[in-house]
């Protein structure tokens, strides 16, 4: 969709039901090419980055059947290429497993560089570090990476900066490294546990993700037939819970891991919102104005850089002035200058923005620089001209 017009003024009320982690399946379904025989993925998300990956699958020889909207049939037993499609590899970001998963089934692999959201600098050298230290050699040219290998052997291996997608690919290529590899400085996010959990019901021997330090024991062969289903998705949650707050609305989110968001409730609450756990529900609600507040994104558990475009329209509109300071991305904060066309008083320089609040938005035409700025921009959409 191009385009969403949106009348904005009403409070969020009712229920809504979360569906499967984006991040979690579009690393698990390259993932799946560890798998000689058949997967059966359950509470797959039906966005574009799925069918894309979807796709790019199909082309390297697998066949997919979509069971229903939110379940798939992969099998992958007749994988007949190791170059994968560059025009399609370019499009998103997550393409990039593509080289972990590949390296370890087949030794070798081709992808073109990936692209997705421009957030600033986004490197993939802690991947090739770890594919190295494996036993491989990459090559980067022409909009290309080549990786082979001719065994793959088990390494300690440190990252230099935490990495969600080179601890995911770095775990991905270790499963049939001979011996045991160790990731340190690993990534902690629930989506890399969801990896691990669904290669360990393949057969993988993964201990410690979820935690800094990850060990991989190599196995010979994994199960040709495994039936998953995606953990739901905590960014998508975080969005309806700030949705709820910004439009001074009550909702009930069901279907989702409240332990995920703990850094954010403990910040929904800091600004003057409600929010109620039960089980895999939350009840979340505001009747007041929020309140000013300071945040620091960091990494999983800390507060996601994901959710920081959507806590900005809560802050566009509190009482008195935040500050918001983003660690992981340089380029987060180029939503700051569409909020400023609905009136919002945000001052974005490098990775701080100052947020004077101010007592409403109006309508204004605006542009998603990214995905998470789009969410952002329909919750500022949505309650536009709603005084606080």
């Amino acid at each position: 969709m191009e385009k969403l017009i949106i009348k904005g003024g009403n409070p969020l009320k009712g229920e809504v039901s979360i569906t499967g982690a984006k991040n979690s399946a579009i690393a698990i379904l390259p993932a799946t090419l560890l798998c000689s025989g058949t997967c059966t993925l359950h509470n797959v998300p039906n966005i574009i980055d799925v069918k894309l990956s979807c796709e790019i699958l199909e082309q390297l020889g697998s066949k997919i059947t979509w069971i229903n909207k939110n379940s798939l049939l992969i099998d992958n037993r007749n994988i007949t290429k190791t170059k994968a499609p560059l025009d399609l590899t370019s499009k998103f970001r997550a393409s990039y497993y593509l080289i972990g998963a590949m390296l370890s089934r087949c030794k070798e692999i081709e992808v073109g560089l990936p692209g997705g959201c421009n957030l600033g600098a986004r490197p993939i050298d802690q991947h090739i570090k770890g594919f190295e230290a494996l036993g491989a050699v990459a090559n980067l040219s022409q909009g290309k990476i080549y990786v082979k290998a001719e065994k793959l052997v088990g390494s300690n291996i440190y990252m230099d900066t935490v990495s969600v997608g080179a601890t995911i690919n770095v775990l991905l290529s270790s499963i049939f490294a001979e011996g045991t590899t160790t990731i340190d400085n690993a990534a902690k996010e629930p989506h890399i546990v969801d990896v691990a959990n669904f290669l360990n019901s393949l057969g993988a021997d993964i201990r410690g993700a979820g935690t800094d330090l990850i060990k991989v024991n190599g196995v010979k062969s994994l199960k040709d037939n495994v039936t998953y289903s995606i953990v739901p998705d905590q960014i998508e949650t975080g969005t309806f819970m700030l949705a709820a707050i910004a439009s001074k609305g009550d909702l009930t989110i069901r279907n989702c891991i409240p332990e995920h968001l703990d850094s954010l409730t403990s910040k929904i609450l800091e600004v003057g919102g409600n929010v109620e756990s039960y089980g895999d529900t939350l009840h979340v609600w505001s009747t007041n104005r929020p309140q000013k507040t300071v945040i620091k994104t960091l990494p999983y558990p800390g507060f996601p850089t994901d959710l920081q475009p959507q806590m900005g329209v809560v802050l566009s509109v509190a009482d008195g002035t935040s500050i918001i300071n983003e660690s992981i991305w340089e380029s987060r904060f180029q939503y700051t200058a569409e909020l400023n066309k609905m009136g919002a008083r945000i001052t974005a320089q490098g990775k701080s923005a100052i947020f004077e609040g101010v007592e409403y938005l109006s309508g204004a035409p605006v542009y998603a620089t990214d995905l998470r700025a789009g969410a952002a921009l329909v919750i500022a959409g949505l309650i536009a001209k709603r005084h606080y």
